[in-house]
């Protein structure tokens, strides 16, 4: 999972624009917490030292549509205890997390493009 969250910031890096990734460097120590696994050096140190944008959206867990499939294997519970990992890995190295509004796509869209703008 690091060398995927790597090759995509790389992919990136210097692109003109704002770029949003589904995933970051610090959510490889947030699963690995998760599943009661030591934190090797060299991914605590890729956490550290790959940066994104200081402000970091996050999705809460949103159980009325919540739902399992081929590319959400989690359950809800998995999915909340997920989102707390996350919640509390992301500030530890240094991101505010901006909480997306359970809404429609397209508000949270809007809510995202007019965050980015205020920034």
């Amino acid at each position: 999972m690091l060398d995927c969250e790597l090759e995509a910031y790389a992919r990136f890096e210097g692109a003109a624009g704002p770029v949003f990734f589904d995933r970051g460097t610090p959510d490889v120590v947030g699963y690995l917490s998760l599943c009661g696994l030591p934190i090797p050096a060299h991914v605590e140190r890729a956490a550290r030292e790959v940066r994104y944008d200081r402000s970091v959206f996050i999705a809460p867990v949103w159980p009325e549509i919540f739902a399992q499939d081929a590319e959400r294997r989690q359950d809800l519970d998995e999915a909340q205890r997920t989102f707390d990992a996350m919640t509390e890995v992301y500030p530890r190295f240094g991101y505010e997390l901006i909480e997306l509004p359970k809404a429609s796509v397209a508000e949270r869209i809007a809510f995202m493009l007019e965050t980015i703008r205020a920034s």
